[in-house]
């Protein structure tokens, strides 16, 4: 298993990881196979979605917070339970395959780390599984 260290600036962004997530595929060498990336955080998430607009994470956080305001009338103690509540509805994995040792992602497809509780350093576990 490898982690890729990602720093955030804001309360709220997505950053894309697609390229170091690459550059870890190419360290394994395999052709065919599956790459598993994991958030171990309650108030982060991973998606996949556009990379070629930026205004589409714009659009997303936006329509997030619309949604999930940060001052709802919330229980959770911390203050953040918008966060929480945003990185259960994204979730906290996704899975890509690879395909002749590159991810088999869209022509339009990017890998995001979402930060919802910032600015933090955060971590993505990757795994990367061959097929037999």
């Amino acid at each position: 298993m490898e982690k890729i260290q990602v720093t955030t600036h804001a309360r709220a962004e997505l950053i894309d990881i697609t390229r170091e997530v690459e550059k870890l595929l190419v360290k394994q060498t395999m052709k065919e196979g599956i790459c598993y990336l994991y958030v171990p955080h309650t108030t982060a998430a991973i998606t996949i979605n556009e990379n070629a607009d930026p205004s589409v994470r714009e659009d997303i956080l936006h329509d997030l917070s619309r949604l999930i305001p940060w001052n709802g009338s919330y229980t959770h103690g911390e203050g953040n339970a918008a966060a929480h509540i945003k990185s259960t509805l994204v979730g906290s994995s996704v899975s890509v395959p690879v395909s002749s040792g590159k991810l088999a992602l869209g022509t339009w497809q990017g890998i995001y780390f979402c930060e919802f509780d910032g600015p933090r350093r955060r971590e993505v576990f990757v795994q990367i599984m061959k097929n037999e």
